[in-house]
């Protein structure tokens, strides 16, 4: 920085210097070539008429420097500069003589000095200046145009060089910043004992994996993972993202690709970890007209990068992705990636962990149970969980707590997963009524639902999701993939609609949703998993998940028309006896459901506890008068927990146009 400001000085002094410069010798150069005060006749008057007392001229530059008799003795003489000299001392030397001839004792005093060149240099010198002044300028910026065009060039050739990121040691990650992952990390132990030891498997003629694909959803720990397995072997991480290969040009991310392998060899033993490498890695040949020349040259250069590795180079690959599917097959095969590490979903002890580790530094009240949290957190990531942490830290701030406590988390994952509530929107009586039925229905149709996901919260306070209300649960297990668990999801899906049509004799839109995972639930059953009688254990979904429009153009269903026919009959069987089972479980316990939706509509949220003692007792417990008067009172619902909800009612005409 220093150095920028010292050349913007010596930039602005030079720019300053020379307006002055020019503007002086011009000045210089006018002054000298001005028009004399006195006419060439004035002056040989003064002689002619005998003024003149003496007189002296430089017959080189003809400077003439005179004094007349009327002057006094100390007065400094007059000067003149004399056209021509030759005809200056041809017009004055008759009347000098004259002059003399009569006066002699008092004759005209004059002397001829000889020319010397420094008047000349002199005369002539504003002129060299300025000549090397507009030299000097020209070189100056004929070299300043140089010196951008070099710059040019430069950057044009480093245009196929990369400039990867290397941690620094503020950065260093180690495995016990990671957590909710053993298993990951026990692969990966054998990175690092490589890194450290890399004779010890040489000697067996052992290979280390060259490359590490590590896979899994966004947020469970791939990059944290690659650094601390650097951290650990105390190596040079060279972080890169696939993207960063990516040019319009032909040629210069395969020219990366070589410069980024360049580095990490020279700083071997290290690791070069490129994070979404799907942006660069796609399948070859996708894509319906002209692929994407560059892409597939950048791929073609990290196959080859990867192939050229020596047993002993000492370079390893770790790139991560949550799209493998969509890698080509020859970045996969043994030799380059040939060792797939999938980072999952920690499970609830692994997110006890990833808790503790991201609370470090935060102070936690007593009643701060990690457990509890896990539990109600099925489905969180690494991410998700930090994220979780530092929402809570600033609630606590902003309520002016010293520490966290539980409710703070409670609040957060609140405001995390669901958004904030819409407490200031007014319903009208209709809508409310409405909502308070809907989520009514899912609550008390899963109730009766034999070991189905206990309640754990209804609301028709509106939040940040669109929705006019939810009611979730709190699941007993991490996934359900039974025949069985899904025929229960169906009915408790189905509750909102049922309960609309039995106690207003009424449907709306707000059970869009849950009709549409219904169906999603009864697709699958039918054509993916093979759980009907009448369609037999055949898949017939072709998977039209595909990311390229040329595969997915070419492709074909696998199965008839007439077998489509059957499989749409079967999906709205098992809708149909859902919704049916759903309408005989509320009819049979109406005064449940009217009970439950006035107590909703008088209290707007209830908990799990409420919920059951109005069930089963028929009253609130005592304890929850207490507990509602606290308007802070939330639950919250993890990525994976079920929760149906009941969307926006519409309450002014422009609302119903939208909601259609």
């Amino acid at each position: 920085m220093r150095k920028n400001l010292s050349d913007n000085w010596k930039n602005a002094i030079f720019y300053v210097l020379i307006p002055i410069i020019l503007l002086g010798s011009v000045f210089f150069m006018s002054s000298r070539n001005k028009a004399p005060d006195m006419q060439y006749s004035e002056v040989v008057n003064l002689f002619t008429t005998n003024q003149v007392s003496e007189f002296e001229i430089d017959l080189s530059s003809g400077s003439l420097k005179y004094k007349l008799f009327k002057d006094k003795e100390k007065e400094p003489l007059h000067t003149y500069d004399v056209p021509n000299v030759a005809y200056f001392i041809d017009d004055i030397s008759e009347s000098v003589k004259t002059y003399n001839n009569v006066n002699p004792k008092k004759p005209i005093v004059y002397n001829y000095k000889k020319g010397s060149g420094n008047s000349v240099f002199m005369s002539l010198l504003p002129t060299i200046i300025l000549v090397i002044i507009l030299g000097g300028f020209s070189i100056w910026i004929v070299r300043r145009m140089g010196s951008t065009i070099g710059n040019e060039n430069n950057r044009a050739l480093g245009f196929g060089k990369i400039k990867a990121r290397v941690s620094k040691d503020e950065d260093k990650k180690t495995f016990a910043d990671v957590a909710g992952c053993d298993e990951e990390k026990e692969e990966l132990t054998e990175l690092v004992d490589f890194l450290k030891q890399p004779e010890k498997y040489t000697q067996l003629g052992a290979r280390i994996p060259k490359g590490v694909l590590l896979v899994g959803p966004p947020g469970t720990g791939k990059t944290l993972l690659a650094k601390a397995v650097a951290g650990e072997a105390d190596a040079p991480f060279l972080s890169i993202s696939g993207s960063d290969f990516v040019e319009m040009y032909v040629g210069v991310g395969a020219s990366r690709v070589r410069d980024l392998f360049e580095q990490a060899k020279k700083q071997a033993p290290a690791i070069v970890f490129i994070d979404e490498i799907d942006a660069v890695g796609r399948h070859r040949g996708t894509g319906l007209g002209n692929t994407n020349d560059e892409r597939e040259q950048t791929l073609n250069q990290l196959l080859v990068e990867m192939d050229g590795f020596g047993t002993n180079s000492g370079v390893i690959v770790i790139a991560a992705t949550n799209r493998p599917d969509v890698l080509d097959p020859a970045l996969l095969r043994p030799g380059r990636f040939d060792r797939q590490i999938t980072v999952n979903r920690p499970d609830v002890q692994g997110r006890e962990d990833i808790l503790k580790v991201h609370s470090k530094g935060k102070p936690l009240a007593p009643d701060v149970d990690f457990k509890e949290i896990a539990k109600d957190t099925i489905g969180f990531t690494g991410a998700d969980l930090e994220n979780l942490m530092n929402e809570a830290a600033i609630i606590a701030v902003r309520n002016g707590r010293k520490a966290i406590t539980s409710q703070d988390v409670v609040d957060a994952a609140s405001r995390v997963e669901m958004g904030t509530e819409k407490k200031s929107h007014k319903y009208t009586e209709k809508a409310k009524k409405l909502t308070a039925y809907h989520e009514s229905g899912h609550a008390v149709a899963s109730y009766y639902i034999e070991n189905f996901d206990p309640v754990k919260e209804i609301s028709i306070i509106p939040r940040g999701l669109g929705a006019g209300g939810y009611t979730w649960f709190t699941p007993q297990e991490e996934n359900f993939d039974s025949k069985n668990e899904m025929l229960k999801m169906l009915i408790s899906l189905f509750g909102g609609r049922a309960a609309e049509a039995i106690a207003l004799g009424d449907i709306s839109t707000g059970a869009s949703n849950d009709l549409q995972r219904a169906s999603e639930i009864c697709r699958g059953m039918v054509k993916k998993y093979g759980m009907t009688e009448a369609i037999g254990p055949v898949v017939y979904d072709e998977g039209n998940n595909q990311v390229f429009l040329g595969k997915d153009y070419g492709q074909v269903n696998n199965y008839s028309e007439e077998t489509s026919s059957r499989i749409d009959k079967e999906v709205e069987r098992l809708m149909r006896e859902a919704y049916a089972k759903t309408l005989s479980i509320l009819k049979e316990h109406y005064d449940k459901l009217e009970l439950v939706a006035e107590t909703l509509m008088e209290k707007e949220k209830l908990d799990g506890k409420a919920f059951v003692s109005l069930m089963e007792n028929g009253v609130l417990p005592v304890v929850e008068e207490k507990e509602e008067t606290s308007e802070k009172e939330e639950s919250f619902v993890s990525e994976t927990e079920t929760v149906t909800e009941s969307e926006g009612i519409a309450e002014t005409p422009s609302e119903e146009k939208s909601e259609e």
